[in-house]
């Protein structure tokens, strides 16, 4: 059928075609209806979605995409690299310029190939993102350019939600009219993580994974190097070569593989040709990557996180006062300070910070491998402790622990310290945070300071070391001398340089009720509690918490400064990236004691290393300095101190174990005591190896006016009597002048006694004088004024050495007669023209009668009378007689005559005849 000529079909044609454009007609003007509809439903979504978005400005935006959170770093003195700060994520800053071009092309070939042409969002490739995210795809192309990564990595976040995409894709827009794309590139270079380092330690920014990865700048990364790198972004920790424990990971094929597909996107850019494609993929990338690198924390633990922790104090009271919150409002308010504490570590740690500290990296290093090689500290212990996880009773083994420091007196910069022994076996700080009572180091800073700054008290000063009972509260506090021992009359700066326990005690409970307690507050102890301020017992160290090493120590500085308590610090300054100085260390001096009163407490220990409890130490050093310090132990030998200063520096050593225990009194030779200043000696020794000028001068400390010396009486510190001239008991010391004595000494009478043996008695009443002597004693109106009247051991007064055997003291009670007659003297004897005899035992004798006959029928002569404390002896001057001696008692009874001894005439030159040829004669007939 020919169809042109059939009407009816080209009609039925044209009306298929008519129906089907019509048809195709409304299916397009429905499809773009519904696209219309689609765009306006998403455009209107899209604005809901960042409808609380605020435009933001170009400030707001740099300060953002710059905000690198770049680790801090940290110097020793003398601006010398210690490390960077404890983090959670090491980042350092780099400039574009110095990023290797190899790096800028691999990172664009392989994260955004249309970097440079987009205006922030490739449209493209966020359809597909969106089309793969609603088909669930398993392939996943990503849609994120370099600067959406970057907004997401600095403004936003990584919540995975279309309302943070959609804020991404406009805050990207808006970045890319304000900034060129080279600050983007370097912004985002410079935050991109890439996993970890061969310490095993996160790591962010293309410098910090040069320099983690392969020890090398990120300017001179080659090729290969740099495809390594730029691949592992996309998963940093799925590709990264290292483990969290800084092993390089078995399996590498991962960013191995991934290093590939860079160098294959590299060479179809067009930015490196075939050949260097075949050398990178050659090149063998695992033999330049760098073993694990000790860590700050790792090399220098007790001093990284004093830093640490001394820096975030800083920072807090730097946040608080920008808020207007001065630090008492902190330590008032816990909330507060949480809140604070948080803000200045999280500041610390993202800002970059260079943190400049006191400590002389030589000093400190020296003293670590010598606190690490000492033999001397002890045996170590077994404790028995609860375990806080299982809550039963464990056994831990105690080494003896140490802790040091080492102040400059004069800027109060501490510059060095020892943390302990092992960081590993125990975390505690003990130079800076372990709390210990400080024995008799407390002496000089708690009473005989305060006391010769009331004008209580001089060096001169006597103080009986007898036995003490002092009322505290309801109970008695009878304080004991080491070795418990008495040492009778003694003066202040004596009992210092010998550490006696009662002289301190006995100071200390004279002026507590004027606070001495405040003298320890103005320099520096910070542990001290209410009970503290009433405690006897805070004479000799015993506090109830206890004090850091570091604060006692910088107390002792007080005396080298002349009374100016410095405040020791361990951090210079704190300096932000671009080198603006937004901390500077500003000492604030507190005047604590006079110069008058620090200068006599220096000189009093001075003695302490000449001849006190600390005399072996100058014969241990290296070099000769004006030292001075003081010794402590605490109660059963469970701390041991020493602080000495000369008049450059400080230092203070404290030795014993972690739960307080005794410390051994012997270990190798030596005593505990000995084991510390011998540490000590040896720390000293070590700092002028390295730095002679730090400790060693021929300055001396220089004693100011105000000061005379001045004689006083060894028996009560007054001006001396004539009776002490001739005791001979004047000595001379230093005093601050307007407290110096001016009353004459009264402690001394001259009185009579008798004598038995080396025991003095009172004379009886009616008591004939024969053997009655004469003396210098003690008055007792100066015993009763002094409380010592009632002493039970009068003799405890008198010190056994020296012209104090000049003075008498009588017993309390008299000489008890026996009820027997007296025994003659034995053992009578002529040696050349003396006359001797044994002494008798008998305790009421009081003397002895010595007879001459001039012949044997004459009746016999007394010739002299020996009171027993005297010598048994007797000097003949006549050439011829016939000698005998009697004993006496108490109650005038005599014995018999002793063998009598006769001399001849010298020119009858006969021998001497025995008395058993001689009549005897009864005494009492003459």
């Amino acid at each position: 059928m020919d169809i042109n000529n059939n009407e009816k079909v080209r009609k039925s044609i044209r009306i298929f075609i008519k129906v089907f454009w019509n048809l195709t007609l409304i299916f397009l003007i429905g499809c773009l209806m519904a696209l219309s509809f689609a765009g306006g439903v998403g455009a209107g979504y899209f604005a809901s979605l960042v409808k609380d978005e605020p435009i933001r400005s170009y400030d707001s935006m740099k300060k953002d995409i710059y905000n690198y959170e770049e680790t801090s770093e940290l110097y020793f003195r003398d601006n010398k690299y210690l490390g960077k700060l404890r983090t959670d994520l090491d980042r350092e800053e780099v400039s574009l310029s110095d990023v290797s071009q190899h790096v800028i092309d691999a990172i664009i070939a392989t994260e955004d190939e249309h970097f440079y042409n987009h205006p922030g969002i490739v449209p493209k490739a966020i359809m597909r993102a969106i089309i793969q995210e609603f088909t669930n795809s398993s392939v996943k192309s990503g849609g994120s350019t370099l600067t959406q990564q970057l907004v997401k990595n600095q403004i936003l976040t990584n919540e995975v939600s279309f309302e943070r995409k959609a804020k991404e894709i406009m805050i990207a827009l808006r970045l890319e009219r304000f900034f060129d794309k080279d600050e983007i590139l370097e912004a985002y270079l410079n935050v991109v993580p890439f996993g970890r380092n061969s310490s095993g330690r996160n790591i962010a920014g293309i410098q910090t994974a040069a320099q983690g990865i392969f020890g090398i700048d990120a300017k001179d990364l080659n090729l290969a190097q740099a495809a390594y790198i730029a691949g592992l972004p996309q998963s940093p920790f799925g590709y990264t070569p290292f483990t969290k424990n800084g092993e390089v990971k078995e399996d590498l094929s991962p960013s191995l593989n991934r290093m590939k597909t860079v160098l294959k996107r590299m060479l179809d850019a067009g930015y490196i040709n075939e050949k260097e494609y075949k050398e990178a993929l050659a090149y063998d990338i695992k033999a330049d990557f760098i073993p694990p690198k000790p860590n700050t924390v790792e090399k220098y633990p007790w001093l990284t996180f004093e830093i640490e922790e001394r820096a975030i104090k800083i920072l807090m009271e730097i946040l608080a006062k920008k808020d207007g919150y001065m630090i008492e409002d902190l330590h008032q308010d816990n909330n507060l300070y949480n809140e604070y504490y948080m803000k200045a570590d999280k500041n610390l740690r993202q800002n970059g910070y260079r943190i400049y500290t006191t400590i002389d990296k030589d000093i400190y290093d020296k003293m670590q491998e010598i606190k690490n090689n000492y033999q001397y500290y002890g045996s170590d212990k077994v404790e028995t402790v609860k375990d806080p996880e299982t809550n039963k009773l464990v056994k831990v083994v105690e080494p003896v622990e140490v802790g040091a420091i080492l102040i400059d007196n004069d800027t109060g910069a501490i510059l060095s310290f020892i943390g302990g022994r092992n960081h590993e076996l125990k975390q505690l700080n003990h130079a800076t945070k372990g709390l210990r009572s400080n024995g008799s180091t407390m002496k000089p800073l708690l009473v005989y300071g305060p006391a010769i700054e009331m004008g209580v008290l001089h060096p001169g000063s006597v103080i009986p070391d007898v036995p003490l009972q002092i009322k505290a509260g309801p109970s008695i506090w009878e304080p004991k001398n080491y070795g418990e021992g008495y040492h009778g009359l003694t003066t202040a700066r004596y009992a210092l340089a010998k550490s006696y326990n009662i002289p301190a005690a006995k100071i200390y409970s004279s002026i507590i009720n004027r606070d001495p307690v405040q003298y320890l507050e103005k320099m520096g102890f910070t542990s001290l509690t209410n009970g503290d301020r009433s405690h006897l017992s805070m004479a000799l160290g015993a506090l109830d918490r206890g004090v850091t090493v570091e604060e006692n120590t910088n107390a002792f500085a007080t005396f080298a400064n002349g009374g100016k308590f410095v405040d020791a610090y361990m951090i210079e300054k704190i300096e932000t990236k671009d080198g603006e100085i937004i901390y500077q260390h500003k000492p604030n001096p507190v005047q604590v004691f006079s110069p008058q009163t620090s200068y006599l407490i220096v000189d009093m220990m001075r003695d302490v290393l000449s001849y006190g409890t600390a005399a072996g130490v100058p014969g241990k050093l290296k070099f000769r300095s004006d030292w001075a310090g003081k010794t402590g132990t605490s109660q059963d030998y469970k701390d041991s101190w020493f602080v000495a200063f000369n008049p450059k520096v400080t230092f203070g050593l404290w030795m014993g174990y972690d739960t307080p225990k005794s410390l051994e009194k012997s270990y190798k030779g030596f005593s505990y005591s000995q084991r510390n200043q011998k540490l000590w000696a040896e720390l000293m020794n070590g700092v002028y190896d390295v730095k002679p000028e730090v400790v060693s001068t021929n300055e001396k400390f220089t004693m100011p006016g105000g000061i005379v010396q001045k004689a006083y009486c060894a028996t009560s510190g007054l001006l001396p009597s004539d009776l002490c001239k001739r005791a001979g008991l004047v000595q001379t010391d230093l005093f601050i002048a307007k407290y110096a004595p001016k009353e004459v000494d009264n402690s001394l009478i001259e009185g009579a006694y008798l004598a038995n043996g080396d025991k003095y008695f009172k004379v009886p009443d009616d008591f004939g004088s024969e053997f009655v002597m004469k003396g210098i004693m003690l008055n007792p109106d100066f015993l009763k004024n002094e409380g010592l009247e009632g002493i039970k051991n009068i003799e405890y007064l008198l010190p056994k050495n020296g012209n104090w055997k000049n003075i008498i003291i009588p017993e309390q009670n008299n000489i008890s007669d026996n009820g027997k007659a007296p025994s003659p003297p034995e053992n009578v004897q002529l040696n050349g023209n003396q006359l001797t005899w044994n002494s008798t035992t008998e305790p009421d004798i009081i003397g002895y009668r010595i007879y001459k006959l001039d012949k044997p029928e004459a009746p016999p002569k007394k010739i002299a009378s020996i009171p027993k404390s005297s010598q048994p002896a007797y000097q003949i001057t006549s050439d011829s007689g016939i000698y005998y001696v009697t004993a006496v008692d108490i109650r005038g009874n005599e014995s018999n005559k002793s063998k009598q001894i006769t001399i001849q005439p010298k020119e009858n030159e006969e021998d001497i005849i025995d008395d058993d040829i001689l009549p005897i004669i009864d005494p009492t007939q003459h």
